[in-house]
């Protein structure tokens, strides 16, 4: 079946064209003496806090290259035009990624796109990653970014704790560089006296759901956090009082700050990349699976004749194939009618529809054996995807109405402490819809890996994207604050890196 080298063969010509150095010639400066004015912002130390987001995390991994291109450190670049001050990051050690804690690998090296004999593939990085978890790093940093983070985790004390990461409790990212064993984030953020902040937080707390394709569970209802497992959906209350908590200690001393929304997850190749229909059959293995499936269409119509099933339903459930390229992926889907009561042979399966949401991984997954010995157990074929695959409607349903309620709080919170608010809701459905042209001719967007918008892992930006994403926050913030600071060239950025 397809794997990441099949989706990639046809966009192949295009990489190097998206990495390519570009001509100064063709991006010339803009004028050598400009003015700019702060406004009536003071950026003399600025601090950003949220997730990997603003970490600078790219290709899967956190690396020193990717921190130099975070969006947080692009606006800093900008800040300085106008009085803003140094701007510290926790750097790791290397340019692969991995986190080791006691010497033991617990991360993976970022991703590479390796180019094989059967086409280009995304893989991990070969090496040793150096950065050592237990090792503290000394000082305070301006990037409050770490990847992983929940909202309501950017408050819980013992978050960077090095004997918390070993039970699975705190985060390795901020345990190398928070102030004590008990810190969290928000407490080491506020201590630095910020003049300005970013925050960006609020994604994880529906994307991790949404990335293990729905395998989670929507916690609206439920108050309590520590209850919840790391896969779930967050209460949109408790996040309203974790964003809550995060704006009023960082405004405490009279910050002023910017703060963005949240995209939807349909707008990134993560959730876009593989089709829902990628199985291609001759006739007679068409003939084959029809023939195998023929006992649970049966069954379906059997079971509609007793009502317990609507002929919609049998419709949905129905499963046939056909000789060609476009064979729909089978697949369990939990929101259909439970009939294995009546009989065990009628699992909630059907075949996807255009309205599913297949997850970038699925392409690698789809069409192995799930038992090497049994040539016909082919997954997502004769074996039905699990949950943790695919985003059903049912799923996407759930996601979005945890991001209008997200987004509804942040954009209230913004009116509240007065904040720039960054609607990068719209910006990045706008970089999936059309993309964003660039003066050499070129277009950024969000296409899996020759976009130039999105990184190999398919959620995370590549360092054009992140410049586009830093672009958006100055555009708030000169509306709000009178500013006039010039932004950032994406083409001063590379669409991908490719060693």
């Amino acid at each position: 079946m397809k794997k990441f080298y099949a989706l990639l063969l046809p966009l192949l010509g295009l990489i190097f064209v998206a990495c390519e150095d570009d001509d100064p010639a063709t991006n010339p400066d803009p004028d050598p003496t400009p003015s700019y004015t702060a406004g009536s912002a003071n950026f003399s130390n600025y601090v950003a806090v949220g997730n990997s987001l603003t970490a600078g995390f790219s290709d899967n991994a956190l690396f020193i290259a990717g921190q130099e291109a975070s969006f947080p450190n692009m606006l800093a670049s900008n800040f300085a035009l106008v009085g803003g001050g140094a701007f510290n990051q926790p750097l790791m050690n290397d340019n692969l990624g991995g986190l080791t804690l006691q010497g033991n690998p617990i991360s993976n090296n970022r991703l590479i796109l390796l180019f094989t004999p059967d086409g280009p593939a995304p893989t991990v990085k070969d090496g040793a990653g150096s950065t050592e978890v237990s090792t503290k790093l000394s000082g305070s940093f301006n990037n409050m970014g770490v990847p992983g983070a929940k909202s309501y985790e950017l408050l819980a004390p013992g978050y960077g704790s090095v004997a918390g990461v070993a039970m699975g409790t705190a985060n390795p990212y901020f345990a190398r560089f928070s102030s004590s064993e008990t810190a969290t984030v928000i407490g080491d953020a506020a201590t630095q006296g910020a003049t300005f902040f970013t925050s960006w937080i609020g994604s994880n707390d529906i994307l991790l759901y949404a990335t293990n394709g729905g395998s989670g569970v929507d916690q609206t209802g439920n108050l309590n956090p520590a209850s919840y497992g790391r896969n779930d959906i967050t209460d949109p209350m408790v996040f309203a009082g974790a964003l809550d908590g995060i704006l009023s200690t960082m405004t405490a001393g009279g910050a002023d700050g910017a703060i963005a929304n949240l995209p939807s997850v349909t707008d990134v190749p993560y959730f876009t990349t593989v089709p829902h229909n990628p199985v291609p059959l001759d006739q007679a293995t068409a003939d084959l699976l029809n023939g195998a499936y023929a006992a649970y269409n049966g069954g379906l119509l059997l079971a509609q004749s007793f009502n317990l099933i609507t002929a919609d339903e049998v419709a949905k459930r129905t499963i046939s194939f056909a000789a060609g390229d476009t064979n729909a992926v089978v697949l369990l889907d939990e929101d259909l009618t439970d009939l294995t009561g009546v009989d065990p042979g009628l699992i909630n399966m059907r075949q996807a529809t255009a309205e599913d949401l297949l997850i970038l991984p699925s392409s690698a997954f789809i069409g192995t054996l799930a038992n090497p010995a049994d040539p016909t157990s082919i997954n997502g074929v004769a074996i039905p995807l699990a949950d943790n695959w695919v985003l059903t409607p049912e799923e996407q349903l759930a996601i979005e109405t945890a991001l209008n309620a997200y987004n509804a709080t942040i954009a209230a919170l913004a009116t509240q402490y007065d904040l720039a608010l960054v609607d990068m809701n719209t910006k990045l459905a706008e970089l999936n819809s059309t993309g964003f042209p660039q003066a050499d001719g070129s277009v950024v967007t969000s296409t899996f890996a020759t976009g130039g918008g999105f990184s190999l892992d398919g959620v995370h930006p590549a360092p054009r994207g992140y410049a586009i994403i830093a672009n958006a926050f100055l555009e708030a913030i000169n509306t709000k604050y009178g500013s006039n600071l010039p932004g950032v060239n994406p083409l001063d950025f590379t669409g991908l890196y490719i060693d």
